[in-house]
């Protein structure tokens, strides 16, 4: 970088001290904007800051480099040799980034649009209507179909204590140790239509996962899904897996199913996994929660529906039993936990109030948060850079030494 004050020697180089991690954009942007005006009040003007903030931000940024930016005195603001350098680096910077977001948003927009019209076929659907559960059902796999498969799938159909299941892998050699549960409102969804998924996280964790085909409402209401899920569980044990060394995977209301099968262990004093990924949570069947942001699209069925679901689930249980209640009960005792689920999710309270629960109980709870207009967003994994991103966190997350 070369300097324009002409008090230096003509082409010396300012070399800065290695920046460390800690520099934040709003550093970079408040010392602009004071360089450009070589005024604090103008700056602070611009920028929506009170002077004293302002001067608080340089200052730690003038620490974090470990030299002097500014020249202050009573009548000016004057940069100094290493401010000029940086001045000029962080404009560029700071324009290349603006260019970046721009160009991300725009394809931001583009991927919320496609998950919108893959979701619609599906929240269009009247569930009260005479075939209307059926159609549901039939719109669920129709979208799940429309995922490819990840290369060098694995699969086969197994007998998992009594519950039909599919063992997916990308290596023979990988031993199975997800348990993965759909989604579907409990009333939808296959272990089939949730291969591509499966077969997405069997690659990144590196290894098997079992997709039970757990039995659905309203024909089998709670907690047939429940034994089902325990079901499975046994099978893995049985395989010669150690408890600790399973992971307990769920999305939405698989999420839900998960952790009332962590309940059921519990209650039954039973060895938990090691531990549980909860994605896009539906825990609370009350949906006391579950409005709908004013942002469009919003891609994902409706609050009546989901209501109508969790009463077919139901069919008269007590809504108060602990085990289909989470947010209401104690629990300690439950494995770590990793929690996903996406800023415009309308069903976000469900994972935040989990997580703070969860940590009031004792238990390790981890909480992310991807910038996605959608719930459930984990199974447009195909297309959408976020929920790859979110699944290989998962798959990093089953494959952590215990």
């Amino acid at each position: 970088m070369h300097s324009h004050d002409g008090s230096a020697a003509g082409g010396e180089v300012v070399r800065l001290p290695a920046a460390p991690d800690a520099i934040e954009l709003r550093h970079l942007r408040a010392f602009v904007a004071v360089a450009e005006e070589l005024n604090f009040s103008r700056a602070a003007q611009q920028l929506y800051l009170s002077q004293p903030a302002l001067s608080r931000q340089i200052r730690a940024l003038e620490r974090l480099i470990g030299c002097a930016l500014l020249r202050r005195t009573t009548r000016r603001v004057e940069l100094t040799l290493a401010g000029e350098a940086l001045r000029e680096q962080s404009m560029r910077m700071l324009k290349d980034l603006d260019g970046v977001v721009a160009a991300v948003r725009a394809v931001g927009d583009d991927l919320t649009a496609r998950m919108a019209a893959l979701w619609a076929p599906v929240g269009e659907l009247d569930t009260t209507a005479r075939d209307g559960l059926r159609e549901f059902r039939e719109s669920i796999e129709a979208l799940h179909a429309q995922f490819p498969l990840p290369p060098d799938i694995r699969m086969q159909p197994v007998n998992a204590s009594g519950t039909p299941s599919l063992q997916v892998s990308s290596d023979q050699q990988h031993p199975t140790t997800v348990l993965y549960l759909h989604g579907g409102g409990y009333v939808a969804g296959s272990a089939y239509g949730y291969r591509p998924l499966a077969g997405f996280l069997a690659t990144v964790a590196r290894r098997g996962v079992l997709l039970p085909e757990y039995r659905l409402a309203p024909e089998h209401p709670h907690p047939a899904a429940v034994e089902d899920a325990l079901h499975a569980y046994e099978w893995i044990l049985d395989s010669g897996v150690a408890p600790e060394h399973v992971t307990l995977v769920g999305d939405s209301a698989g999420a839900g199913l998960a952790l009332m099968m962590l309940l059921a262990l519990e209650h039954q004093a039973l060895p938990q996994p090691g531990r549980a990924a909860l994605l896009c949570p539906w825990v609370d069947l009350r949906c006391a929660h579950h409005d709908h942001p004013t942002r469009d699209p919003q891609p994902m069925i409706s609050s009546e529906q989901l209501r109508r679901f969790a009463a077919m689930y139901l069919s008269g249980h007590p809504i108060d039993d602990p085990l289909v209640s989470p947010l209401h009960v104690d629990l300690s005792g439950l494995p770590p936990l990793l929690i996903q689920s996406g800023t415009g999710d309308p069903l976000l309270q469900d994972a935040q109030r989990l997580a703070c629960r969860a940590r009031e109980c004792g238990v390790s709870a981890r909480l992310e948060l991807f910038p996605v207009e959608a719930h459930d967003f984990h199974v447009f994994w195909s297309f959408l850079p976020d929920a790859r991103q979110a699944l290989q966190e998962v798959g990093h997350f089953a494959s952590a030494p215990t």
